[in-house]
């Protein structure tokens, strides 16, 4: 039986149950927040491609075999209009060892208003060399 899909009645709170999901390795949770539509997709890094509900299950499924995704986002890029939203963040996580290369991670989360609140459409990561920049765009903004 599917879990009971949680209202969310803008997308950022429905960006938020998704990063909380993952904190939790709750994969009812997570995949309830997604659209009913099978043309859903879902691009980890450097992986192909998934489309639909069973593709984009087992990979987070196999993803939480090795626990739960610690995961902040900062520097959120919104565009919205009465039916969509597109959020492009950068997800943060803490370093596991001194040794490891500085990265940082490149999120596309693109959202649907339904009847039964927003869901997510499409997430789409890639990872990039470095530490992220700097938020120029909200540093030259003026108040």
């Amino acid at each position: 039986m599917p879990a009971k899909k949680q209202f969310n009645g803008t997308p950022e709170e429905a960006e938020a149950a998704f990063y909380a999901a993952l904190a939790r390795a709750d994969l009812d949770a997570l995949m309830a927040l997604w659209a009913d539509d099978e043309e859903i997709v879902c691009i980890h890094p450097g992986a192909p491609r998934l489309i639909g509900h069973a593709a984009i299950r087992a990979s987070f499924e196999a993803i939480f075999e090795r626990g739960s995704v610690q995961l902040h986002t900062t520097q959120l890029h919104a565009t919205h209009n009465m039916m969509t939203a597109v959020h492009s963040v950068i997800e943060e996580t803490d370093k596991t060892s001194d040794n490891m290369p500085d990265i940082h991670i490149l999120a596309t989360n693109v959202y649907l208003k339904t009847p039964h609140g927003w869901r997510i459409t499409m997430h789409h990561v890639s990872v990039a060399a470095g530490k992220a920049p700097l938020d120029l765009f909200k540093a030259s903004v003026l108040h």
